[in-house]
């Protein structure tokens, strides 16, 4: 499960962040964190989340305002609540790959994302891997294939 954020507000929270990758075979965990206020790269801004997950095989490489991952066959849960609104997803993919740079993302792969996330700045919703999102962020997704771009 990855954090809603993009665009502006995580480019400014994540410029600094050193570069970081990470593989594993097969997986499952879960995460809970709250912070905010701090002077630390990624933990400027107030923020609460939880979430859960598991599957087999998982690449990810992170520097600076540039990601990309890839994922097997993967489940999983989140909820979050921030400056930037609140985001209830469950996912369920046969398998995945993503790459961002700051504002731009996208995601090629088979999967079926049910969920909705509510800010002041935009609505997203998807059904079963269908869905849209309107307002600075802008995407479509079907079936887990999407192009996002994000203005906030």
């Amino acid at each position: 499960i990855q954090d809603g954020r993009a665009g502006l507000e995580e480019m400014i929270d994540t410029f600094d962040r050193p570069g970081k990758t990470y593989a594993a075979g097969t997986y499952a965990g879960t995460e809970a964190i709250a912070h905010g206020l701090e002077l630390e790269s990624g933990k400027r801004l107030p923020k609460a989340k939880v979430s859960a997950a598991a599957g087999v095989g998982h690449v990810r490489a992170e520097w600076s305002i540039f990601d990309a991952e890839a994922k097997g066959p993967n489940a999983g849960a989140e909820a979050s609540v921030g400056l930037d609104g609140a985001r209830a997803f469950a996912k369920a993919e046969i398998a995945s790959a993503s790459a961002s740079a700051g504002p731009v993302k996208a995601n090629i792969g088979l999967g079926f994302d049910t969920g909705v996330e509510i800010s002041p700045r935009q609505i997203e919703a998807k059904l079963l891997g269908v869905g849209f999102s309107i307002g600075c962020k802008a995407d479509f997704t079907l079936f887990g294939i999407g192009v996002e771009f994000n203005f906030c």
